[in-house]
């Protein structure tokens, strides 16, 4: 639970805040981008929530952050409800983002993909009840996607309780040791009739991307859209090998897709072409 004792001075005047436990994460200002911006090292509230709709935002920036950095001086439980009931949120057809983002993953975002031929869970969110029973309604989890080490949180806990198989890549396995399946290699597979596993090694020796349906491309912590600038990127620091990282960037201007949900970062949709310009533009920059 947020402290209003540790509330920060750059947050606005008003219902809404955010104290220093604050990891800058990025959840609140996706889902609430009206409200919450960067200011320094922490998120802040730029922008007291007025209508309902931004409230509601509010409150699922609220329930979505790892930390418990975000607080309310006065709860509209209605509201709260409501955007617990939110969760998963739903980006586009059948592709959801879980919410309820995870410390153990530095607050990366999770996402699930509901098929006919088993859903799948990509990274981990917090294991908690609403998000179980959300996606016992939605007809269980078959397979949980790891994109790379960082990002496995509360995976084995939903993998015991759904029965469901973890795929993770050999360089990571560290991570999830008793994983049922195991990438081996940087060559793409496929991965039942919709799914492609594409390894992209730069961020950590085994990262991986995966593919669905040409369209939707999830990508842990390799590529993300920066919303301040309007252009894709990848990291900086914390690389395990920047020539690899580089090649893994290029390797993906092969496939089609729309969007690119990432684990940390942004997520964005952009028709096919404007995407690849995209991401030939960021292959320059890192050149």
């Amino acid at each position: 639970m947020a402290d209003a004792r540790k509330r920060l001075d750059a947050n606005r005047a008003g219902n809404f805040y955010v104290d220093s436990t604050c990891i800058n994460c990025d959840a609140c200002r996706q889902l609430a981008p009206s409200s919450f911006e960067e200011v320094g090292d922490y998120s802040a509230v730029i922008h007291q929530p007025a209508a309902e709709s931004e409230t509601r935002q509010a409150y699922r920036a609220l329930l979505a952050c790892p930390t418990g950095s975000i607080g309310a001086e006065h709860t509209n439980h209605t509201l709260l409800s409501a955007a617990k009931a939110d969760f998963p949120l739903p980006i586009e057809g059948n592709v959801y983002y879980c919410g309820f983002n995870s410390e153990k993953s530095f607050g990366a975002n999770s996402f699930f993909v509901r098929h006919p031929d088993g859903n799948w869970l990509i990274d981990s969110p917090r294991y908690l009840k609403p998000l179980v029973e959300a996606f016992d309604r939605m007809g269980g989890i078959a397979h949980i996607f790891l994109t790379h080490e960082d990002d496995v949180a509360d995976a084995a806990r939903y993998a015991r309780r759904f029965g469901a198989r973890r795929i993770i890549h050999r360089a990571d396995v560290h991570a999830m040791p008793d994983a049922e399946v195991i990438i081996e290699g940087e060559e793409a597979c496929a991965f039942g009739e919709d799914f492609r596993i594409i390894p992209v090694p730069g961020h950590t020796a085994g990262s991986l991307c995966l593919l669905y349906r040409d369209r939707f491309l999830f990508t842990g912590d390799h590529l993300w859209w920066d919303s301040e600038v309007r252009e894709l990127a990848s990291p900086r620091q914390l690389v395990w090998n920047a020539a690899a990282l580089h090649r893994s960037i290029e390797q993906l201007t092969e496939y089609p897709f729309e969007w690119v949900l990432a684990g940390h970062g942004g997520r964005v949709w952009l028709p096919q072409r404007e995407m690849r310009a995209a991401l030939r533009d960021l292959v320059e920059r890192r050149k």
